[in-house]
């Protein structure tokens, strides 16, 4: 991350994070891999990795910040405040976000796509279950009438166009499982008819019924979801692609590694009163998370805290 301000180039400003993220929707040989992420740390690992998009899980933030597991009970302050937050540590890399149900009828839905287009998300997906939802691959999924699904992606183009932005909108539907693939197509080809950009069939049963949507869908990219140990199929970047699909996310992926982690971690702390030995120093862990830059800054502003090193 540089410190220092750069001069307009005679190339313009750099692209957005938003055009980046469309640009990347438009190249008809790129597929968007973004691993999920739900905290600050877990983003800068994700960032170190070279990842050039990231994923903001609902699950992760929901567990991260309340403990509590995937039902709903994250309200929108606490999902657009985590976004914010992981959209904000380096904003030329597109953020795609979870948005749940866009948290209540039209105007909250508008009040949602507003704020994180502020919050500088690029992405967002917005689905169709009930109010008092659940993770896309739990089973007893509800969903909402398909006209109030269609009123929820009218109301977020509309907030987008009311401020003049650019934020990509992803409809979700979760009618698979309760109503069937032919319902939760038409729902899709109706939420995009009103503005959708991306199209979004949670629960997808089987890597043919993943082409099927794609071709049903085309010319309109469609998102795969990659939960592991989930309902779909645990597809590669590869497979997904040729199966049609120019996004995939997987959710699960620093949550899960955190979680085994931790739970080895923790038992081995239990059991023999030591803590295991971790393959990084301190420092290492601190240059993840932007050690150098802080230290460049602070030096190029006049400090001298951290002339001597750390």
């Amino acid at each position: 991350m540089s410190t220092s301000i750069q001069p307009n180039s005679s190339k313009g400003p750099a692209p957005t994070a938003v055009t980046k993220l469309r640009n990347a929707l438009a190249n008809p040989d790129e597929i968007i891999v973004a691993p999920g992420v739900y905290d600050g740390f877990t983003t800068r690992i994700a960032l170190s990795a070279g990842f050039e998009f990231l994923y903001m899980t609902g699950a992760g933030t929901t567990m991260s910040r309340l403990g509590m597991p995937d039902l709903g009970v994250a309200t929108f302050n606490d999902m657009r405040d985590s976004a914010s937050m992981i959209a904000s540590i380096n904003p030329s890399v597109p953020l795609i976000a979870d948005a749940d149900t866009g948290y209540g009828g039209p105007l909250m839905v508008g009040r949602t796509v507003s704020q994180y287009m502020r919050a500088g998300v690029a992405a967002l997906h917005l689905e169709d279950q009930v109010q008092t939802k659940r993770c896309g691959h739990l089973l007893g999924k509800q969903v909402v009438p398909e006209d109030e699904f269609i009123s929820r992606i009218r109301a977020a183009v509309l907030a987008r166009e009311r401020e003049a932005g650019d934020i990509v909108i992803i409809a979700r539907t979760d009618a698979l499982q309760c109503l069937g693939y032919e319902e939760g197509r038409d729902r899709l080809r109706k939420a995009i008819a009103v503005g959708a950009d991306v199209a979004f069939l949670e629960g997808i049963a089987s890597a043919e019924q993943g082409r099927q949507i794609c071709q049903d869908l085309a010319p309109t990219p469609v998102l795969f979801n990659c939960v592991i140990g989930g309902v779909s199929p645990e597809l590669s970047v590869e497979e997904a692609k040729i199966l049609g699909f120019k996004m995939i996310i997987f959710p699960g992926l620093a949550l899960y590694a955190v979680c085994e982690a931790v739970s080895n971690a923790s038992a081995v702390l239990r059991d023999t009163g030591k803590a295991p030995l971790g393959k990084l120093p301190p420092k290492a862990v601190f240059e993840i998370c932007g050690l150098k830059e802080c230290m460049e800054f602070d030096l190029a502003a006049g400090g001298k805290l951290y002339s001597s090193g750390v």
